[in-house]
C-alpha cells in the first residue's frame, strides 16, 4: 500500500508572497544528503560550488516558490542541469573521453519527458516520482557534463554539444512560450496569487528556458574554448 504521504508536494504547499521568506526546507534527510556530498567533495572547489547551487535549489524558498510558479521551477530545473550538473562534472571528471553525443540524446529526451504535462504534474504531486525527476535530470545532465568538457575532448565537439544542450532546451522553451493555454495541472491556480495567470507564467517560464538559461551553456562554452586554447598555446612554447 502507498504511503499518503507520498501524495504531496515535495517542498510543501504553494506560498504565498508574505510566507516565502520563511520557507526554507530542512528536510533532514535532504541536509543529510547535501552534508554527505560536500564531505566527499571536500578537496574540490568545484564540487563544493555544486552543492550549494543544489542547497539553492533544494533548501531555499526557490524550492517552496518553484510549488507555485512553473518560471520559478524552471529556474530550479536549470540550476541542476546547467549550474550544478557541470560543477560535480568538474570535481569528478570521467576517467576517458568519449563522444558527448549520446549523453546529449539522453539529457535532452529526460529534460523533455519531464516536461510532458502528465509526467510534471505527477512529480509535483507523488513524492518518490518528484525525486525521480530531480536524480534523472542531475543524472543525465552529470553524464552529459563529464563528456562534454572531459579534458580530453575535442574544442569542435565540446563546443557542438554544449550548442546542442542549449538549442534543444531552447527550442522547449520556445514551445511553452507560444502554447496556447496552460498544460500544466499543477499551476492552474498558484500563481493567481502571484499577480500571474497561469498562461502568463508558463509563459516567463518558457523565456527564461529560451533565452537566460543559455548564459551558463556560453560560459562553459568559452571556458572550454580558452581552455583548449591555453593547452594549445603550451605545446606550442
Amino acid at each position: 500500500m502507498v504511503p499518503e504521504t507520498w501524495f504531496r508536494l515535495y517542498c510543501g504547499p504553494a506560498p504565498l508572497p508574505a510566507d516565502i521568506g520563511w520557507r526554507w526546507n530542512l528536510d533532514p534527510l535532504l541536509l543529510i544528503a547535501l552534508a554527505a556530498m560536500a564531505l566527499l567533495l571536500r578537496h574540490s572547489r568545484a564540487g563544493l560550488a555544486g552543492v550549494a547551487v543544489m542547497a539553492v535549489a533544494f533548501v531555499s524558498p526557490l524550492c517552496a516558490l518553484s510549488a507555485a510558479l512553473f518560471s520559478a521551477r524552471v529556474v530550479h530545473h536549470v540550476l541542476l542541469v546547467a549550474v550544478a550538473a557541470p560543477l560535480l562534472a568538474l570535481a569528478r571528471p570521467a576517467r576517458t573521453a568519449a563522444s558527448p553525443t549520446l549523453p546529449l540524446l539522453v539529457a535532452a529526451l529526460v529534460l523533455w519527458v519531464w516536461h510532458w504535462p502528465a509526467a510534471y504534474d505527477l512529480a509535483l504531486s507523488f513524492v518518490p516520482a518528484y525525486w525521480l525527476m530531480q536524480a534523472t535530470l542531475l543524472g543525465s545532465a552529470v553524464l552529459f557534463w563529464r563528456a562534454t568538457l572531459h579534458p580530453a575532448q575535442g574544442t569542435g565537439p565540446a563546443l557542438l554539444a554544449i550548442l546542442g544542450g542549449w538549442m534543444q532546451m531552447a527550442l522547449l522553451g520556445a514551445l511553452l512560450t507560444f502554447a496556447p493555454e496552460p498544460l500544466y495541472a499543477a499551476h492552474a491556480a498558484a500563481p493567481l496569487a502571484w499577480g500571474l495567470s497561469p498562461l502568463t507564467d508558463q509563459q516567463l517560464g518558457g523565456l527564461l528556458m529560451w533565452v537566460p538559461a543559455g548564459l551558463p551553456y556560453l560560459l562553459l562554452a568559452a571556458w572550454a574554448a580558452r581552455r583548449d586554447w591555453a593547452d594549445l598555446r603550451g605545446h606550442a612554447a
